[in-house]
């Protein structure tokens, strides 16, 4: 862990996923997989769904090549401390917190993350949009179980990789305490998040997620986005060929969030992020957690 004598933190939510937020401008802090998972535990920890450190892309191997194009890097982590490409609700609140620490200015700015840079537009207060980047459509697709039901889904990849699956009822995803069945396993040899998806209305839908190494998550941004271009290819529509953006309405558990796919493929999301708290970590407390 890091020599110094504090280690801030602060929390924050976008559509109730929540996060921890660790500054660390220079890289100096060794921030383990357990030392995560110690800090997400909802008993025992602050409790969150993920981590997300904020480093200088100039100070991180991992966002180096990206620092021309934005200044800060979102090292972002699930729960259970593993690492993760890229978190849509993340990015809206390290966006937020960005703002709220001084160090951007509302408006347009730009982030790093393993999936690439991403642009945000962030309002003094309100919501913040993010450019998601384009969605890809892999060929390969898997079948979702839970209990005795089964479901096809679509393969839909944002930075990181989605299983839509169109129920009847969201009831039906169950407890969600353990991850859904995904057959053959090989088509998401990383892992993959499963979205359960009802129709609300026109263009409006509502979901659940269970999210890879964090289990069951009030909110998914990136998987909001999957399962409205899995929705649009259901319904029949394409921007890239229609010349048309469309925009659908995303129900979470924690909220509501926009989505839209325009012409040239980019997907863009809009929703809320809030700062709720800050203070300090207690260092033996969390070396407890570290290698």
């Amino acid at each position: 862990m890091s020599t110094a004598a504090r280690i801030d933190f602060l929390k924050g939510h976008g559509t109730e996923n929540d996060f921890v937020i660790v500054p660390d401008p220079d890289g100096r802090l060794d921030l383990t997989a357990a030392a995560v998972a110690r800090i997400c535990d909802r008993r025992a920890g602050l409790g969150a769904d993920g981590v997300l450190r904020a480093v200088r892309a100039a100070a991180h191997p991992e966002a180096r090549a990206m620092a021309d194009e934005a200044e800060w890097f979102m090292d972002y982590r699930n729960g259970d401390g593993s690492v993760a490409e890229m978190c849509g609700n993340g990015v809206r609140v390290f966006a937020r917190y960005l703002l709220h620490a001084g160090l951007a200015e509302a408006g347009d700015l730009a982030v790093a993350t393993r999936a690439g840079v991403r642009r945000v537009h962030v309002a003094k207060t309100g919501d913040v949009t993010v450019g998601m980047g384009r969605a890809a459509l892999p060929e390969g697709s898997a079948v979702i179980t839970v209990g005795e039901r089964t479901w096809p889904s679509r393969n839909v990849n944002m930075g990181n990789p989605h299983a839509v699956a169109f129920v009847e009822d969201l009831t039906h995803a169950g407890a969600l305490l353990d991850a859904p069945g995904v057959a053959p396993a090989a088509v998401y040899p990383e892992g993959v998040n499963v979205e359960f998806v009802v129709d609300r209305g026109p263009r409006h839908v509502a979901m659940r997620v269970h999210e890879r190494g964090s289990g069951e998550t009030r909110s998914c941004g990136t998987g909001a986005c999957a399962v409205a271009v899995a929705t649009a290819r259901r319904d029949g529509t394409d921007p890239a060929l229609t010349g048309t953006p469309v925009t659908y309405t995303v129900d979470v558990l924690g909220g509501t969030l926009e989505i839209t796919e325009l012409p040239d493929g980019t997907v863009e999301m809009t929703g809320p992020a809030v700062i709720v708290a800050e203070g300090t970590l207690d260092r033996a407390w969390l070396a407890g957690g570290t290698a």
